[in-house]
């Protein structure tokens, strides 16, 4: 499956971030049918609430859209790999397939640092693909930092 279209859509979430002075990173699930039941972007700041994450608000509006706690058939689409506390709510919502696009040397947890969500001592482990649309999301992060840098001096 071409996961572009699903991409955008995250990466228009992700702009929403950046907007609002948050680290840019977005997130959409999808359903069996591959339509949207969630969307989130960080709003960690907007919030003060480290928890915040996009795919945190995402996966919480699947959830109700779809009035279940797990998400066996959805897709998680988000501009950056999961971090280990959204990699475990992947793992508990019983998400089927993760899509992402930069991985993250500090943080990641769908394989790059740590691999929560192929660990196979858990109940669960969804499809995981990595580096889709990768140098753009790295892009919007770099440039993120950047400005965040300039404002800083």
């Amino acid at each position: 499956m071409d996961f572009t279209y699903f991409m955008e859509l995250a990466f228009r979430e992700a702009r929403k971030a950046f907007e609002a002075g948050e680290v840019p990173v977005g997130a959409v699930v999808l359903d069996a049918s591959s339509h949207v039941v969630g969307r989130g972007y960080n709003q960690v700041e907007t919030l003060s609430d480290a928890t915040a994450h996009a795919e945190i608000i995402a996966l919480t509006a699947a959830m109700a859209t779809l009035g279940n706690k797990y998400l066996n058939d959805c897709t998680l689409v988000v501009t950056l790999e999961p971090c280990p506390m959204c990699a475990g709510a992947i793992v508990n919502a019983k998400v089927g397939r993760v899509v992402f696009g930069a991985y993250d040397p500090k943080m990641g947890a769908a394989g790059s640092v740590l691999n929560v969500t192929g660990c196979r001592a858990l109940n669960h482990q969804p499809e995981v693909f990595g580096g889709i649309m990768e140098a753009r999301a790295q892009g919007l992060l770099q440039d993120f930092f950047a400005e965040l840098r300039r404002k800083v001096r």
